[in-house]
């Protein structure tokens, strides 16, 4: 592990990976491949492995679109015996690092000329993978899940360890450099520590309030569902963090949550879960894209702050005064939280086991704006990342993540924008995008405008009217129906789709799946009859 690996290196594992269908094979050629790796190029590996160019959540870091790549791939690669020094994944990862950083004005001639210097340096074989990399579309079947499972296998830990260490680390590059550097003992030592956010738990959906307390036990714990962001609030004697659910700092942008707080929290050491809401002057909720305003807005913050006010809605204590609370119960952690917070910081809330008393709460839910209610067994233990039965959301309108894979030019009053979008749902652990519909309706002309723009920075290529783009937008979709259909390869579709929000607080990774539709079209038939 002392000397440098050549990036054609990596261009052979994922090869191999191609070449198998089998996980367990793949689960070993990535473990063998890590264990090879110097302690410097494990984290970047196992990021370009699962086709991320860095660290983090966020998949639009490098803010390379394809008709630049193309313009620069089409100027050359390194041939044999050219004399050109060869590619290591260390230069990949530096590479990688420096167009990132790129920013102001004249960034995009410098992102091109870093992209150029990089791909003459590369021969074909490894510019068409790390042009996989910089897209996220691997194409070789290994996901976030195998990845762990290979990290683990490296260690010599098992895969239960590796996964509860993920949960707090949140990254597959952290996660093997500390596991097959530091060891079992190291993973075992990773937990929750104020100022580094952690996934957060995540919920399956409830048909209603009945099944939801019948599910935990007779009893539940209900709270409104919002329409906002998740937050996730870190207070410590260095000041306020606040992070997003993809765990972006967005600190700067909400400085009056930050104010909320203050008084409640002065002195202590803590980490907060909440909802950020945007509200209208007579305190109604205003819908999600409203508040991304806030979200996306760098400069003139105080401004935008009288603009767009928000309220915060707390719902979990994960960590107090130097004890962390994810592994305590639901209901302490409740408790904890309601000594510590004022009341007009707490979520709406509800303990019952009456079906009729649930049943006016989410009634009570809807007339004030909200979207439903979240059901959380009392029990419960907080798993950073999981989504699982202890976490219910029951709403009226069933709505799925899913993904832009391409989009037609509209015609009429439609001309000039990609205004008919192609939706698909992601295929649980791999890399593909199934399409299950088809929508132009739910959005503002504006918001028109500003997605054909956007689109059109991530077009792969054009037929006949159709632009196909990198699956990286995330709508909210509500629709009537899950249908069979003969007409799309995921076997489903949609009736009446109308998109409901662009979800820039989500990544691809983290729409739904094809899996879930499919468990969707099923529960239709607990109240209606079969064809």
């Amino acid at each position: 592990m002392s000397e440098a690996t050549p990036f054609s290196s990596f261009v052979d594992l994922c090869e191999k990976l191609t070449g198998t269908t089998k996980r367990n094979e793949k689960i070993t050629l990535v473990s063998q491949f890590l264990r090879g790796l110097t302690p410097s190029e494990l984290g970047p590996a196992a990021r370009f492995i699962i086709g991320r160019p860095l660290a983090g959540l966020d998949d639009d870091t490098l803010d390379v679109n394809w008709q630049t790549l193309s313009r620069i791939e089409a100027s050359g690669t390194r041939e044999a015996g050219q004399g050109v020094p060869p590619l290591f994944i260390s230069d990949v990862s530096e590479r990688f690092s420096a167009i990132a950083s790129c920013r102001g004005k004249g960034s995009q001639r410098e992102r091109e000329e870093l992209l150029r210097g990089l791909f003459a340096r590369a021969t074909e074989a490894e510019a068409r993978w790390l042009r996989h990399i910089i897209f996220g579309e691997m194409q070789h079947g290994v996901g976030e899940g195998v990845m762990v499972a290979a990290i683990a296998r490296a260690a010599d830990v098992k895969l239960a360890l590796a996964k509860r260490a993920m949960m707090f680390v949140g990254d597959v590059g952290e996660l093997a450099r500390i596991g097959v550097i530091e060891g079992r003992s190291a993973l075992e030592g990773i937990g929750l520590s104020v100022g580094h956010p952690i996934q957060p738990m995540l919920a399956q959906i409830a048909e209603n309030v009945g099944t939801a307390t019948e599910e935990h036990g007779g009893a539940t714990a209900l709270e409104y569902k919002f329409d906002g962001a998740r937050v996730q609030i870190h207070v410590h004697a260095g000041g306020t963090r606040i992070f997003s659910r993809r765990l972006s700092d967005v600190t700067e942008s909400l400085p009056d949550v930050v104010a909320a707080i203050a008084k409640d929290v002065a002195g202590r050491e803590a980490v907060l879960e909440g909802e950020v809401v945007a509200q209208s002057v007579d305190g109604r909720p205003l819908p999600f894209q409203e508040l991304m305003r806030r979200f996306r807005r760098v400069h003139d913050i105080e401004s935008m702050v009288n603009e767009v006010p928000v309220r915060l809605y707390l719902f979990d204590l994960l960590f107090l005064d130097g004890e962390p609370f994810i592994d305590r119960p639901y209901a302490e952690r409740w408790d904890q939280l309601a000594q510590l917070m004022s009341e007009n910081l707490l979520a709406d809330r509800l303990v019952t086991g009456d079906k009729g008393e649930g049943e006016a709460f989410l009634q009570a839910a809807m007339d004030a704006g909200h979207e439903g209610l979240m059901a959380k067994a009392l029990d419960s233990p907080y798993t950073p990342g999981a989504r699982g039965k202890k976490w219910l959301k029951i709403k009226p309108a069933e709505h799925l993540d899913l993904v832009i894979i391409a989009a037609d030019w509209g015609y009429g009053r439609r001309t000039g924008w990609l205004s008919n979008y192609h939706l698909a749902a992601r295929s649980e652990g791999s890399d593909e995008f199934c399409m299950i519909g088809k929508t132009f309706k739910g959005l503002t002309d504006d918001e028109f405008r500003e997605m054909t723009k956007r689109l059109l920075e991530l077009k792969v290529r054009e037929k006949r009217g159709t632009v196909f783009v990198r699956p990286t937008i995330v709508v909210e979709v509500a629709y009537n129906e899950i249908q069979r259909s003969p007409r799309y390869a995921s076997g489903f579709a949609l009736r009446f789709a109308r998109i409901k929000a662009i979800r820039y607080d989500k990544s691809p990774h983290q729409a739904d799946t094809i899996e879930r539709v499919h468990n969707l079209f099923q529960r239709q038939f607990e109240r209606k009859g079969r064809s």
